[in-house]
């Protein structure tokens, strides 16, 4: 901690205009009257705009993650005719303070003819179409996504499949269910722009995980040139997903800073990042799982529904092709099928939010528990006899996922051991007697990085200046993980400098390489295996300039710590700043194949998909009087290769534990049957503190990918697979009484029910 950060917040810009938006009280209906006169009177206020002033100036809006092509809903920057959440933008007020424009909001007369929304809940409770209504009637449907997808050939069923299913000696079916919760990111969202009309230029500031994206964003919707555009972002205080892809809040900023010529301010306040920041999770999945009489599974089939809300990114918000890649995990489940649907609500969009496919690890690894206790089997047991084992490598799961270097026994074996699994039905017993409820649960997964389109070309350019000191610029936007730490380690070690002698800059149009930020935990395998590469290119350019200064043979030299010495004559040394000196003003005496300067970049190709694995479990006491659930113990084994910062991996995982602890156990966005929200504020929406954390106990089993520096992900994991291993523990607790546990958040009062006979 030292006190220097900067955040969007702390950057100031002179005559700047500050935005507050009217949003719509109401989910669903229809604007009857908007009166915005007496907005536009009061003293300190520039303009107030609305859907006829703003939305005709939009050229085009999609994300490059999923290009041009892909469905979308059909978005606008402000509410025109009807409303579809609550918490829609419907008008903009531009003023000389935040205070001037919010006092303009309670001039704005605002009449809505309100209708019934589409309100999702539980699966059986799920308005797909035709019962109450659209919510974007210009679609027909209220379904955003399907798959398989019925128009595009691909299989609906699988016939195997069903043959094991009606034949199987034991088949398990269990719906689970995960309720919405958020990214809350400790920064709030916030963004500055400007429209320097004389000059055709764009500037942005923004709390963004890509400033390429931005930039991308802001030209397609105004119909100008990326090359007008400069985007870049301050420190970010957090992410998780939310920050990935430009808002419609953020898209009126850039329009209003166009059509009006100035700069223009908004920054997000907590209530506003709550109701209208993106939401995530809310999703339902159905398994029915068949085994024989071992245990050993034979098949699996699952369906998938999930509540995207109304206005999603990126494209329709719907997760379901990569959960159906994923939900294999580390295991040989024989026969699969995986089918999904995600249907619009009149509810906020949802967002990325770490690890966006989850729910099928949170499905399989509860399911993983009900089956083991159904067939008599301990729960580590059954993982064993069905999980994948090293010598099986390469392994082709049921999705056609292909792992090459994961090591799922391997996590499981350290993670028992670490937190005393065998040991520890002994003390569940004692316990037992003395009225108190202990419990273990275990999840294990195998964690997936994307690297197809956009987010497997990441590059990372390296230059030397005269003084010798190393620029490192990259497409990254770290929130929280540390690159410029990771970065700068990697390019140090492959290059053979100091790690104080090297610079990374980031997330800066102007500065950086095209990149699709950070996200999909792809920092360490993609952006690190770019970094190893650049450093190793440049490291041959600095020993060949060397050579010409030394008169030796590149070979025969070795560069560390910034220095390249003669092999076998340390005391024959060139430091970096000569070298540097050498290739920019020195170029006489080169070859005719020696460039000037030293410069090199690397712009990976990465594999489509990048693998790790880790195992988790966690040991919990219910409070069988106030069903208040205690972490007492916590244990992550995880294997993600060779690790850049040992540091950085740790706190990767533990902030995703924590993440875990708050969406099982506190964090609950709610709707009520109107769509109305109800946890505003974090009075009604609860997040964890540091006393409902345990203290976390790490082990790591570290087997290098085939990707350049043997990298694998690590960002997402810990908050994909906390919840089952948590949720596992509780039911584990509270077997006795013959809980199931299939649906979150499990709050004190839920774990009475159960306690008291209520529900199971």
């Amino acid at each position: 901690m030292t006190g220097h950060g900067r955040f969007v917040e702390d950057v100031v810009w002179p005559d700047t205009w500050h935005v507050a938006f009217l949003r719509s009280p109401v989910a669903r209906g229809r604007i009857v009257g908007l009166d915005v006169e007496a907005a536009r009177a009061l003293d300190g206020v520039r303009v107030v705009l609305t859907a006829a002033e703003l939305n005709p100036l939009v050229r085009s809006w999609w994300q490059t993650a999923v290009g041009p092509d892909a469905p979308q809903p059909p978005r606008r920057l402000l509410a025109a005719e009807d409303v579809r959440w609550v918490g829609e933008p419907i008008a903009m007020v531009l003023a000389t303070s935040r205070y001037v424009a919010e006092d303009a909001l309670e001039l704005i007369e605002l009449d809505v003819e309100e209708q019934p929304p589409v309100i999702a809940d539980h699966l059986d409770r799920w308005k797909v179409e035709g019962e109450v209504g659209l919510v974007h009637p210009e679609l027909g449907t209220n379904v955003a996504a399907q798959v398989p997808s019925p128009d595009r050939g691909m299989p609906m069923g699988n016939a195997a499949l069903d043959d094991v299913l009606g034949t199987a000696p034991h088949v398990f079916d269990e719906t689970f269910h995960q309720h919405r919760y958020l990214c809350v990111p400790m920064e709030a969202r916030g963004i500055l722009a400007r429209w320097d009309p004389y000059r055709g230029r764009m500037e942005i500031v923004a709390a963004t995980q890509g400033a390429h994206e931005v930039r991308a964003s802001t030209a397609r919707l105004l119909g100008i040139d990326e090359t007008q555009v400069h985007a870049s972002a301050e420190d970010v205080g957090g992410g998780f997903g939310q920050k990935m892809y430009m808002s419609t809040e953020d898209h009126c900023v850039v329009a209003a800073a166009y059509r009006e010529e100035c700069a223009v301010r908004w920054i997000e306040d907590r209530n506003e990042n709550l109701v209208a920041g993106g939401h995530a999770r809310t999703e339902d999945m159905r398994l029915q799982v068949a085994t024989d009489e071992t245990g050993r599974i034979l098949g699996i089939k699952a369906h998938h529904v999930e509540d995207v809300g109304a206005f999603p990114t990126p494209g329709v918000g719907s997760n379901a092709k990569l959960a159906a890649a994923y939900l294999p995990g580390p295991y040989d489940i024989g026969q699969y099928f995986f089918s999904g649907v995600a249907t619009y609500s009149n509810t906020n969009g949802k967002c990325a939010y770490r690890g966006p496919w989850m729910m099928e690890t949170v499905a399989r690894e509860q399911m993983m528990d009900i089956v083991a206790v159904e067939l008599g089997i301990d729960p580590l047991e059954f993982r064993r006899h069905n999980m994948i084992t090293s010598d099986r490598l390469p392994f082709t799961t049921s999705s056609g996922m292909v792992y090459e270097t994961v090591t799922p026994r391997e996590t499981l074996d350290q993670v028992a051991e670490l937190i005393d699994y065998e040991g520890f039905r002994a003390e569940q017993a004692a316990a037992r007697a003395d009225g108190r409820l202990l419990g273990i649960g275990l999840a294990a997964y195998i964690e997936g990085s994307p690297g197809f389109g956009v987010l497997g070309a990441e590059q990372v350019s390296l230059r030397i200046d005269y003084d010798g000191k190393v620029l490192a610029s990259t497409g990254s936007g770290s929130h929280g993980q540390s690159v410029e730490t990771t970065v700068a380690q990697v390019v140090a070690d492959s290059l053979g400098v100091d790690y104080e002698d090297v610079r990374v800059v980031q997330n800066d149009t102007a500065a950086s390489p095209f990149g699709s930020g950070t996200g999909g935990s792809r920092t360490a395998a993609v952006f690190g295996g770019a970094a190893r590469l650049a450093g190793e290119k440049l490291r041959r350019k600095v020993l060949r300039v060397a050579a010409v200064a030394l008169e030796a043979d590149p070979e025969d030299l070795e560069l560390d710590l910034g220095v390249v010495r003669v092999k076998g004559a340390p005391a024959v040394a060139l430091p970096m700043a000569q070298v540097a000196a050498m290739a920019y003003a020195g170029h006489a005496a080169f070859p005719p194949d020696l460039e000037p300067g030293l410069e090199a970049a690397h712009r990976i190709k990465a594999p489509t998909f990048m693998f790790s694995n880790a195992a988790h479990a966690a040991v919990v006491e219910v409070d069988p009087g106030t069903g208040q659930v205690r972490v007492l113990r916590y244990a992550v084994s995880e294997d993600c290769g060779n690790m850049i910062n040992p540091m950085v991996v740790e706190g990767q995982i533990a902030g995703g534990v924590v993440q875990g602890i708050g969406g099982v156990f506190y964090e609950h966005f709610v709707y009520d049957s109107t769509g109305n929200p109800l946890t505003t504020t974090f009075m009604d929406y609860l997040l964890p503190t540091a006393a409902d954390v345990p203290e976390i106990v790490y082990g790591h089993v570290v087997t290098p990918s085939t990707t350049p520096g043997g990298f694998k992900p690590v960002g997402e994991g810990g908050a994909i697979v906390s919840p089952p291993a948590l949720i596992n523990a509780v039911r584990d607790a509270l077997r006795p009484f013959g809980a199931r546990l299939t649906a979150q958040p499990l709050t004190p009062a839920v774990l009475l029910d159960i306690i008291e006979g209520n529900t199971r």
